[in-house]
């Protein structure tokens, strides 16, 4: 199978469940902003269909879509270079869905580690939604015939599983229909840890506040979050090897040297031998500097709910565009009758 018949497209989406936090901004929407303009069709997603795997409050979930979507286009996100949306607006998402619930297989989902992490020991009793929500991202991703997926290592697996549903399907029905979707990886801060355990994921859900960065907060909240980060006695090394068992100390570099768009070399270059009295500071100044005007416009978008939806709404009416034929086609191949 070639894929040069394929438009390179890129699609992806966040979950609109517990407010964004500077591990979304980093590992993913200014990765989004970024690839706009870069010789791709940009389609981005607030994916609120898969927030439902778990209870949801209804009124909650309206927010925090919005304001995932806020922070999407308070980030650099332009509606007009770029089709937004929110999932649930997309019918054909949930109908192409069920078309891969039946071409994947039960093993394959037994295989998804982010379920068993999600589940823990409570598997028996999680919605059916849970379990097979990977099979719905992949008709997220394949439903635009998406040919590059921007994602972060634990998601990885998700779009491998994307690529084995594509060529199950193409295989079984004979055709070359959907592509082999591409994971992109790239970027030193991926994976931005918590700020008072460096071995953890930065979460939404972390006990307490001061453990992330909230894509709302203020200037001075985000100063004092990371000149009060935890941080261990040593200057920063004169090399990065230096960091190898070092984990806040890392991924304080490695959130600096996303911001500001260098490498983690060149963070130790600049900083070698300097103390945490020196570089704290200078990173808190940094993320003031290019956070704070987001969570100002986020809340600028938040006080004005009517454009959000406005906006969200013509980007699923150009979803539809593209998803309605594609899904038809898919109905067509499988020998499904169609008014």
């Amino acid at each position: 199978m070639t894929e040069s018949k394929f438009t390179p497209r890129v699609f992806s989406g966040i979950k609109p469940s517990g407010g964004l936090t500077l591990g979304n901004y980093l590992g993913a929407i200014k990765r989004f902003v970024g690839m706009q303009g870069a010789g791709f069709e940009t389609i981005y997603c607030v994916v609120d269909l898969h927030a439902i795997t778990v209870w949801q409050d209804p009124a909650e979930l309206k927010t925090a879509t919005r304001e995932v979507a806020a922070g999407y286009l308070a980030s650099g996100i332009d509606p007009e270079k770029s089709i937004l949306f929110n999932q649930s607006q997309v019918h054909e998402h949930a109908e192409l869905g069920w078309i891969f619930n039946c071409v994947a297989r039960v093993g394959w989902m037994n295989r998804m580690t982010q379920f068993k992490d999600k589940a823990g020991s409570n598997a028996e009793n999680v919605s059916l939604g849970l379990y097979a929500y990977p099979s719905l991202m992949a008709a997220d991703i394949l439903l635009y015939h998406a040919t590059h997926v921007p994602v972060g290592e634990d998601q990885k697996q998700h779009v491998e599983l994307t690529r084995d549903i594509a060529a199950k399907f193409n295989h079984d029905f004979k055709v070359d229909f959907f592509p082999l979707t591409t994971p992109v990886i790239e970027g030193p801060a991926m994976r931005v840890m918590n700020l008072r355990d460096g071995t953890k994921k930065m979460s939404k859900s972390g006990e307490s506040d001061m453990e992330r960065i909230n894509m709302t907060d203020d200037a001075d909240t985000i100063a004092k979050k990371f000149k009060k980060a935890k941080t261990d006695p040593e200057p920063l090394p004169e090399t990065l090897d230096g960091l190898k068992d070092r984990p806040e100390a890392r991924n304080l570099v490695d959130i600096y040297s996303a911001l500001n768009d260098i490498t983690p070399e060149a963070v130790i270059a600049e900083y070698a031998g300097a103390g945490w009295g020196r570089f704290k500071p200078a990173l808190a100044d940094l993320a003031v500097e290019k956070l704070a005007p987001i969570s100002t416009e986020m809340e600028r978008l938040m006080n004005d709910p009517a454009e959000i939806d406005r906006i969200l709404g013509r980007g699923a009416e150009r979803a539809c565009e593209i998803a309605a034929p594609i899904l038809k086609e898919t109905y067509d191949i499988v020998g499904l009758l169609r008014r």
